[in-house]
């Protein structure tokens, strides 16, 4: 008899959380740091976030920014998750995020080939896009291979040569680097889709 798999534990959110972490120089720092969710199952109801941290420019106020359309989600995304992201970890930028209200989002392209996510609020419009795409693979990390260490997360990941994050239209620096994840070489820009984080019993 075929066994069924199944994960102990509580289902805290499910949906799509494709990323993109760009650096000037492979051996520093990340400069730029975008992390998109499309939530469709939560403790906080549905909605949309996009964390967006970047350097200092003359385009945009604040280099720190949550743009979403249910501010307690976003909220609970960014302290129980995104803050234990690895490249999130000790940025200067999530001690003062700041939350603005979304206007729309729209997907576009195709995630074989390239693919772009628009997120307009206020006079602020962000597009973030990926191309070069690789083939899909599915992979579950265990809790203790996870970024909080307490949830089993079952995903699908499409990885990238490329990405680009605009601003109103003007590209911001750097590149994503080369990355490894569950065995495929891929970068620090992915797609990130049918994602479930289950805290483990």
């Amino acid at each position: 008899m075929v066994e069924v798999i199944r994960f102990p534990g509580t289902v805290e959110w499910s949906g799509e959380n494709p990323g993109i972490f760009l650096k000037l120089n492979p051996a520093g720092p990340f400069t730029t740091l975008a992390s998109f969710f499309r939530v469709v199952l939560s403790p906080h109801g549905r909605g949309h976030a996009l964390v967006l941290i970047q350097p200092p420019n003359d385009f945009m106020r604040t280099p720190a920014v949550v743009l979403t359309d249910n501010e307690p989600l976003a909220r609970w995304l960014v302290s129980d998750f995104v803050a234990k992201f690895g490249a999130f970890q000790g940025i200067a930028g999530m001690r003062s995020l700041l939350y603005r209200k979304l206007d729309s989002v729209e997907s576009s392209g195709d995630p074989g080939h390239i693919y772009s996510e628009m997120v307009k609020a206020g006079d602020l419009t962000i597009t973030l896009t990926w191309s070069g795409l690789g083939v899909p693979f599915c992979f579950v990390n265990p809790p203790e291979l996870s970024a909080t260490g307490i949830h089993h997360m079952p995903s699908v990941f499409v990885g990238c040569l490329d990405a680009s994050i605009l601003v109103n239209g003007k590209r911001l620096p750097g590149a994503p680097i080369p990355r490894e994840v569950a065995g495929r070489k891929i970068t620090t820009a992915m797609l990130a889709f049918s994602e479930t984080w289950i805290r483990a019993e």
